[in-house]
């Protein structure tokens, strides 16, 4: 692994300060920017307003509420969880979920597919999987000397990959490839998946025998890296209540349709970006390559690769997103920074020095976000659950 070589070069001035260093969870609380203050810049660039959807303001943020609801009569705790598996559906990305057996990584997955009224399917993946038995084949008929077509589970609105480090390359590229082309090719013929079309996989971190660890490049395709913890012991309280008696577990109530979630996924794309959002999106990514631009040359040491465009690309949609969730059309930098830790996390490529140190990628991500300023920015709660 090679060393990103050092930069020189000094950046412009940034205004404002970091935000509040916060815990690497995301749990931060929201932040206005130049509109809530009726302020005006003319150095930004507005995203070009679309016509309105038939669903207003108001019965969309009543839309998230009934959607929280369910599932957290299925789900205790996790909110974040929940949330940026929300914001992963929105803006069309897909997760990839790091933790230890046990902590409802399925579960959520199937119930968010039962409340939005998806189709969902689990793959385990094994040493021995296929290509095929994901994808599909096709399959000889004799007694019409014919060959059909055999879909394999891909072909689900939402799609489980449990421990997908158990599977070998080249049945982990197949998986990726209908992730990024939302399409498989089956003895010549392409065919679509259906829409929306959502992939949630897991790996467990403790496990170190008998996987294939996923390449940079293709941990570069999900947009987000979410990381779980255990539940509390009041949370753990709360589920032994719900689920300690198995004829009596609660069951989740679809709250829209497939062509509803279309519609807010199409909103979403709508919701105002301020151009000094963007720019900070932009900081946050550069400080990654040329982190002596912003007063970090120490990670030059440290960062062997930074985070690609796909990381830029990422933080705007899943801002738009979580700003929709937490019931506002325009998103501040306050959304960019709490979905930073999940976007950028797996992107970062340290060197062997910084590994042989203990440091993480959070690590380096979290002294990003202290460090680079954003504009515009005072403290203002706003929570999506608090609501619900």
């Amino acid at each position: 692994m090679s060393r990103r070589s050092r930069h020189s070069e000094t950046g412009g001035e940034h205004r404002g300060e970091p935000l509040a260093h916060t815990p690497v969870d995301g749990t931060s609380r929201l932040a206005t920017t130049i509109f809530d203050r009726g302020m005006t810049d003319n150095n930004f660039t507005p995203t070009p307003a679309a016509p309105a959807t038939p669903m207003d303001d108001r019965a969309t943020a009543e839309t998230f509420e009934k959607i929280f609801f369910e599932l957290r009569k299925v789900i205790v705790g996790q909110t974040r969880l929940l949330e940026r598996l929300l914001v992963g559906v929105l803006c069309r990305g897909h997760c990839l979920l790091e933790s230890v057996p046990g902590l409802a990584k399925t579960l959520a997955a199937e119930t968010l597919a039962n409340v939005v009224g998806g189709s969902f399917a689990r793959i385990q993946f094994t040493p021995d999987l296929l290509p095929s038995d994901i994808v599909g084949t096709r399959i000889y008929r004799g007694s019409t000397e014919t060959f059909d077509v055999e879909f394999g589970p891909v072909f689900v609105n939402f799609l489980l990959t449990d421990e997908i480090n158990r599977a070998p390359a080249k049945v982990q590229s197949a998986l990726l490839e209908v992730m990024a082309e939302q399409q498989v090719t089956i003895g010549g013929v392409t065919h679509p998946v259906p829409t929306p079309f959502f992939v949630v996989a897991t790996q467990n971190p403790i496990e170190s025998e008998g996987v294939y660890n996923l390449p940079d490049a293709q941990r570069d395709r999900f947009m987000m890296k979410i990381t779980l913890d255990h539940p509390t012991a009041d949370e753990e309280m709360a589920i032994l209540d719900r689920m300690g008696v198995t004829t009596d577990a609660p069951s989740p109530q679809q709250v829209i349709t497939l062509d509803e979630l279309l519609e807010l996924q199409a909103r979403a794309d709508r919701v105002f970006v301020d151009r000094s959002v963007s720019q900070y999106a932009v900081d946050l990514v550069q400080c990654t390559r040329h982190p002596d631009r912003f007063n970090l040359g120490d990670l030059g040491e440290i960062i062997g690769l930074g985070a690609s465009p796909r990381a830029t690309i990422n933080l705007i949609r899943g801002a738009r997103a979580l700003a929709m969730l937490r019931g506002r059309t325009y998103a501040t930098p306050q959304d960019v920074f709490d979905l930073a830790p999940e976007i950028m996390r797996h992107r970062l490529l340290l060197t062997y020095d910084a590994l042989a140190r203990d440091i993480t990628a959070d690590q380096v991500v979290q002294r990003i976000l202290a460090s680079v300023p954003a504009n515009w920015v005072s403290p203002k709660p706003n929570d999506a659950f608090e609501r619900s």
